[in-house]
């Protein structure tokens, strides 16, 4: 998945950024930023002294995607794109134009461009240099493609090569997170997991940046989220905080369990503060819908508005923001054809079972049902406990009067995290309680909306 870009990034810059990346996890935030910029900078010098240098420009487009990944600002994927271009123009086509292809991809992956990252990937295996990352990336092009068998077979490469030419903890750390993801769709949260713990370990031992640490923790803590244990989430999402305090997902999955707990006021606090870090349209939609459960509706139709305004910012935000915008307006129930189009433009490229929820949700708020009960069908067909997922898929089969696959799928959203959203699991248990009651041929065929 395109998230994945925060550990793709440490594994494709192993040799650029040995010297760059910090090895104390409790270094100044401005430090490693400064770092960064210096990095660039001497890049940039080194280039212009030696324009024929392929892995100078190399050098550089790593460090621009690095500067987004400490930023948030995706403008620096251009700025990488450029480079890498540069690099490859120059570089010798032999098992040398690897890293600059493996880098490529990593951009296509962060601009959701999932096939030409696959593409690039591949090319970089195919120069025979045996690159982990290549096999990484290619798996991870796959998942976000919906191809769980070619991502699983990829995945199993880097294993088997891995155990051959790569320290084990190093390879436990690249490899067991991207496992966890795949168990966790395949419905085996434990599995997920404890493969996350493992990954932690790893990375702890081998003293990986903070900010990939970090990305570990609101990992496992998303895993436990979904799986309804809050106090084991909120342990990961304060490990992750503790590792790097502007890691602003992990400061956002925190806030997303204190809403689940009641603790609203501190849930606001958490949300503002990862929002003000980087304002990830997901969360500021979370925090809006933090407001509306409290009752401070104009608070919750600013941060609404932003949402919109951050995904039309440009071109590129509004492909990268294509399947939040078309939920976002799903649950809004505002701009309804707008979503239906989002969410088909976004399965243009990404067919996973979340874009298929997306589309599945879609639909079923435009009043599709029966097409909205084929898409979810795909959404559900590797059984992920996903209770967001599920809650989704019950209130479309109730939809289509088929209560008694509604009633099992709304339990089982509410059975795992009974507060798996701050508005929807309310909703969920309406839906629930309408169904357990006498309905008339009529009153049948309504269905319950946020």
């Amino acid at each position: 998945m395109a998230k994945w870009l925060l550990v793709l990034l440490t594994f494709s810059f192993t040799a650029t950024w040995s010297q760059v990346l910090p090895s104390d996890s409790v270094t100044e935030d401005r430090a490693e930023s400064s770092e960064t910029d210096k990095q660039i900078q001497t890049l940039q010098d080194r280039v212009k002294r030696s324009p024929a240098d392929y892995a100078g420009f190399d050098g550089l487009g790593a460090a621009f995607l690095q500067k987004a990944r400490e930023t948030g600002d995706i403008s620096y994927y251009n700025l990488a794109e450029q480079a890498l271009k540069k690099a490859l123009a120059l570089v010798p086509q032999d098992f040398r134009a690897a890293d600059p292809s493996i880098h490529m991809a990593v951009v296509c992956m962060g601009e959701h461009r999932f096939a030409d990252a696959l593409s690039f990937a591949q090319r970089a295996i195919a120069t025979g240099s045996g690159s982990l990352a290549a096999f990484a990336i290619e798996g991870d092009a796959y998942t976000d493609m919906g191809d769980y068998d070619q991502a699983q077979l990829a995945y199993d490469t880097v294993q088997a090569l891995g155990r051959l030419s790569t320290p084990p903890l190093m390879l436990a750390y690249m490899s067991d997170s991207r496992q966890a993801y795949l168990r966790f769709l395949h419905g085996e949260s434990a599995a997920a997991v404890g493969l996350m713990k493992d990954s932690i370990a790893a990375g702890l031992q081998a003293n990986i940046p903070r900010e990939n640490l970090a990305w570990l923790y609101f990992e496992l803590g998303e895993r436990y989220f979904q799986s309804g244990a809050l106090e084991e989430a909120s342990l990961s999402y304060e490990s992750g905080i503790a590792a790097d305090p502007n890691h602003y997902r992990s400061l956002a999955g925190l806030a997303k369990v204190r809403a689940a707990q009641g603790r609203f006021e501190e849930s606001i606090q958490l949300y503002q503060r990862s929002i003000a870090i980087i304002p990830f349209p997901v969360y500021v939609a979370e925090l809006g819908d933090v407001y509306r459960r409290v009752g401070r509706l104009e608070e919750a139709q600013r941060q609404y508005e932003l949402v919109e305004y951050i995904g039309h910012l440009s071109e590129l935000n509004r492909v990268l923001a294509n399947r939040e915008l078309a939920l976002f307006y799903a649950d809004q129930e505002i701009k309804l054809a707008e979503a239906l189009k989002l969410a088909r433009n976004e399965l243009e490229v990404r067919r996973d079972i979340y874009t298929w929820d997306a589309l599945a949700w879609a639909l079923y708020k435009n009043g599709r049902f029966a097409e909205a009960g084929q898409a979810t069908e795909k959404a559900l067909s590797l059984h992920t406990n996903d209770p967001q997922l599920l809650f989704h898929a019950g209130m479309i089969y109730h939809s289509l009067a088929k209560d008694a696959e509604a009633t099992d799928l709304l339990n089982r959203a509410l059975q795992i995290n009974p507060h798996f959203h701050v508005l929807d699991a309310e909703v969920a248990a309406h839906a629930l309680a309408e169904i357990s009651r006498p309905l008339s041929a009529d009153s049948r065929s309504a269905h319950v909306q946020r």
